[in-house]
């Protein structure tokens, strides 16, 4: 004969299949996990300590790119006064600051 018998598997092989076919899917997770979502919640935890302690005085960078200086910071409301030029000021709201820069002048030493 030109066509072999087909035989049928038998179902002692199915829960082993399962654990087969599921370890790829985890271990895909995982990886995502560790390299994308992790790192990227740490971020978010960071830039949300960073807006809470904003005060009077620090150099901002807005996600427009624009560098400011926070004037006014009220407790509780999620606006920011800050000031763009001399005598010129806008109230932006927290979340649109990405940045706290360094004051003009101040050094690292290494």
């Amino acid at each position: 004969m030109l066509i072999s018998p087909a035989y049928a598997q038998d179902a002692a092989g199915g829960a082993a299949a399962l654990v087969t076919q599921l370890a790829p899917l985890l271990l895909i997770f995982g990886v995502f996990y560790f390299l994308l979502i992790r790192p990227q919640q740490k971020k978010q935890r960071e830039h949300r300590a960073l807006l809470a302690s904003l005060k009077r005085g620090d150099r901002v960078l807005t996600a427009g790119g624009i560098i400011a200086k926070v004037v006014t910071v009220k407790e509780g409301v999620d606006e920011v006064e800050v000031e763009i030029a001399p005598n010129v000021r806008v109230s932006v709201l927290r979340q649109t600051i990405g940045d706290v820069l360094k004051p003009i002048g101040a050094e690292t030493k290494a």
